[in-house]
């Protein structure tokens, strides 16, 4: 009984662990823009008269951090400094995903069109 209890743990911790793995190094795209507007209409915030604009504006006036948005899903960027170049734009970031957390470790990132 406690060798079966035992090894259900282990399952359970095992199981627990993948969830926080990182995954390897891939490519992501997506559009450069901030955690506040994310999903939304940039011309609803009214921060600036370019979706670029509005995505700086609410970094510097609001305390949103750059993220990258695919179309689905929104993941958080471990660099906070190069993405403001590539406000609005259409990118590849290379980099390494933390699933558990839904930040991208970025390696680089690159505008595509």
């Amino acid at each position: 009984m406690n060798r079966a209890l035992m090894i259900i743990l282990a399952f359970a911790g095992l199981s627990a662990a993948q969830g926080k793995e990182t995954q390897g190094r891939q490519t992501f795209t997506g559009v450069i823009t901030d955690s506040e507007c994310a999903m939304a209409d940039h011309r609803q915030m009214q921060m600036g008269p370019t979706d670029a604009e509005c995505v700086n504006a609410c970094i510097s006036a609001h305390g949103a951090s750059y993220v990258l948005f695919d179309g689905r899903n929104v993941y958080e960027l471990s660099d906070q400094t190069t993405p403001k170049k590539f406000a609005a734009q259409n990118v590849a970031v290379l980099g390494t995903l933390d699933s558990g957390m839904h930040t991208i470790e970025v390696d680089s990132i690159t505008a595509v069109d």
